[in-house]
């Protein structure tokens, strides 16, 4: 009876933190640079693929500091990489059309799923969970993974650190300012183009350490670019466009809705995270938080 209530709830809040770590990167590039960044999935299948490799390299029997260490060297990697992405194709989209912005990053897209293909193939690749982070917890009838459980509070630490740093911190306040008036930050002395850099540096890296972290969640082929892009650009949308706590409050809503819903009726399981985002914004068009960037 427990499994039956608490169950839906569980794996709800679960997938929500999975969606959520993948969505950071792409909300915080598009809640600055206003550039819906459609190679996001790409750069954080390079950063599981990236964190595989060094698995399979140096830790065989991964232990969980490991895994952790290399899901940052992973993030760290894709962040290097990011940075070449915003001097050849970010900035010169800054002052053009959106659809050119749309168009470009969807190519990139295909540039990293073609690239993947090259270096790592078409076959596909999983990694065991360490195993710190295998087994259960069990409440009566409830079995809840360790894994999960681990998801759930990285997701939730994550959220924390960022509206912390958004909210309480110089840094966060810059972001902020820059995300809602560029040009006045620019007069008052701020380097705007290398503060862009550096946000599309951090939005990347966040992408391959989420690439990192979920490995162990993930069946790596060169389709998993695409697993999660439509939940994270649903979380976005619904979120209020660019904003971390609409994002995660979105994430949680969609998700464990969508839970519940796969629950009763089980013959159209995830629809109903596409109800949902549908019914939020035809009752909230201008998204949960409307009006605040980040």
């Amino acid at each position: 009876m427990l499994a039956l209530f608490l169950g839906p709830l569980f794996n709800g809040l679960f997938t929500a933190m999975v969606v959520f770590l993948f969505a950071t990167g792409l909300t915080l590039v598009f809640g600055i640079l206003r550039i819906l960044n459609f190679a996001h999935g790409g750069f954080f299948m390079i950063g599981a693929y990236l964190a595989f490799s060094l698995v399979k390299t140096f830790a065989s029997d991964t232990s969980t500091i490991a895994y952790i260490l290399i899901s940052i060297v992973a993030g760290i990697m894709v962040g290097l990489c990011g940075l070449v992405v915003e001097r050849l194709v970010f900035r010169p989209l800054q002052h053009v059309d959106e659809a050119y912005s749309l168009i470009a990053t969807y190519a990139l897209l295909l540039i990293s799923e073609g690239a993947v293909k090259a270096i790592w193939g078409v076959s596909f690749y999983s990694v065991m969970t360490p195993a710190a982070l295998g087994g259960a917890l069990i409440a009566g009838d409830l079995v809840m993974p360790v894994f999960a459980i681990f998801i759930i509070g990285l997701g939730i630490l994550c959220y924390g650190l960022l509206e912390w740093i958004l909210q309480h911190t110089a840094t966060g306040k810059l972001m902020k300012s820059v995300a809602s008036d560029p040009w006045m930050a620019g007069m008052l002395g701020v380097n705007v183009p290398r503060f862009y850099a550096w946000i599309v540096v951090i939005g990347f890296f966040l992408a391959g350490l989420a690439g990192g972290l979920l490995l162990p969640n993930q069946t790596l082929s060169p389709n998993l670019a695409s697993v999660f892009v439509v939940q994270a650009f649903g979380v976005l949308i619904v979120g209020g466009m660019g904003n971390i706590r609409g994002t995660f409050l979105a994430s949680i809503l969609l998700c464990v809705i969508d839970s519940y819903g796969s629950v009763i009726f089980s013959e159209v399981p995830g629809v109903f995270f596409y109800v949902a985002m549908a019914a939020m914004l035809l009752m909230r068009p201008q998204g949960l938080i409307a009006g605040a960037r980040l």
